[in-house]
């Protein structure tokens, strides 16, 4: 009898220690989930800071390019305001889509593809875009463990009972993640085509006579 009693309490200390354990491990995941979307935040803001320089940039060259001004403005603004991961990943794709037309605009204008300014304004949106990326991932890593623990038994019925939810996932559109950053080549400019030789439709002149020379 006594053996069955000690075997009840053992079992019982077990489950609550494993319960402590899985809820601790839920708490850590929800604080690292906080932590890599911070720094998803930090990059964000260093791109939206450098977009009002690089329209001021472009309309020194392309200043009757209003509607792509206005384009990329609202939907920077919607970006700033946006509400949650899924929201946030939302604005970012339209940001990015308005972000690629006015660089398509950059490349009709030869002077301001060799602005110094523009080149490094480029450089930098760039470089961020690449860090975006970078903690885009390491963010949906943390909430895919999350979520499986959240989802898969025993450790749901912990997160059923401290009501621990499914996280948000930060996803950026196929066809924007493949494309990557917004980049403009500026090391191969246009080339020119010769001239011909000789202008359609006229006879190429006849050889000169020795001595003579060639007209």
């Amino acid at each position: 009898m006594m053996v069955a009693v000690y075997v009840v309490l053992g079992l019982a200390v077990l489950v609550g220690l494993g319960a402590v354990v899985s809820y601790n491990r839920f708490v850590s995941q929800k604080q690292m989930i906080k932590d890599s979307f911070s720094n998803i935040d930090t990059e964000l803001r260093r791109r939206y800071d450098l977009i009002p320089n690089l329209i001021e940039t472009v309309k020194g060259y392309a200043a009757h390019e209003r509607g792509v001004f206005e384009a990329v403005t609202q939907a920077r603004a919607a970006a700033i305001n946006a509400q949650g991961p899924a929201q946030q990943a939302q604005a970012e794709n339209m940001l990015s889509g308005a972000l690629k037309s006015l660089f398509a605009v950059a490349e009709a204008y030869p002077d301001l593809k060799a602005n110094q300014n523009f080149l490094a304004l480029q450089a930098e949106l760039s470089n961020t875009e690449d860090r975006i990326q970078t903690s885009r991932r390491f963010y949906n890593s943390n909430v895919r463990d999350y979520n499986t623990r959240v989802q898969k038994f025993p450790s749901s019925v912990i997160a059923g009972m401290f009501h621990f939810a499914v996280e948000e996932y930060f996803e950026i559109d196929e066809v924007i993640r493949e494309a990557g950053p917004p980049k403009v080549d500026f090391s191969n400019p246009p080339s020119v085509a010769a001239p011909p030789a000789t202008p359609p439709g006229q006879p190429a002149s006849p050889p000169a006579p020795p001595g003579q020379p060639q007209v």
